[in-house]
């Protein structure tokens, strides 16, 4: 019964934080999700028991999911623990977890000047690509443009493109965000090591 209670405080407590990050009173809310001012005031104030048909609604209406309101977080999945995976001149640490939103992931990677790139191994695939340079330069083959990206600066890019990246001039490390296809192209498979 704790647990329950527990829940419905966390649901409560997120429905509020929502409808206030988004800068909505009540009433914007309530007009959004088709329930009265009073039932959702109610609802966040724990004097109204929380139903499922009513869940839905102000979910959808906050743009989350069912699933993302009532998870339950635990203080053990806050702080990640990256290994790092080597393969051809990068050392690459997951900075995010596989169930992250939307099948995206974070990765820090560590380019060497042994790392084969160039205008011979560019690739294409489906997505978007991000990146921040942390330290070092990142030479960046696109299509036929070749650009310098220096500690500070970002690229993004779409990955229809035909595209490389290599360290320029020593070691560089990147901080860069694939959807579930970049991530499948650039990421090693557990045990790889070419």
């Amino acid at each position: 019964m704790k647990q329950e209670l527990d829940l419905d405080a966390v649901i409560r407590q997120r429905i509020r934080g929502l409808r206030l990050a988004r800068g909505w009173s009540l009433d914007a809310l309530a007009a959004r999700c088709y329930l009265s001012p009073s039932t959702l005031s109610r609802i966040e104030t724990g004097h109204r028991r929380i139903a499922l048909d009513q869940l839905v609604p102000i979910a959808r209406a906050l743009d989350t999911t069912l699933d993302h309101l009532v998870e339950t977080a635990a203080d053990d999945d806050v702080v990640i623990h990256p290994e790092p995976q080597q393969s051809a001149g990068v050392t690459t640490w997951l900075m995010s977890r596989e169930s992250t939103v939307r099948g995206v992931t974070v990765a820090k990677m560590r380019f060497s000047p042994e790392h084969p790139s160039g205008p011979d191994r560019q690739r294409v695939h489906p997505g978007r690509e991000w990146f921040t340079v942390l330290s070092g330069t990142i030479r960046l083959y696109l299509g036929d443009r070749v650009m310098l990206v220096a500690a500070g600066d970002a690229a993004e890019f779409s990955t229809m493109v035909p595209h490389s990246i290599g360290a320029a001039d020593g070691p560089a490390e990147i901080l860069t965000i694939f959807d579930q296809d970049g991530e499948r192209a650039h990421m090693p498979t557990p045990g790889q090591s070419s």
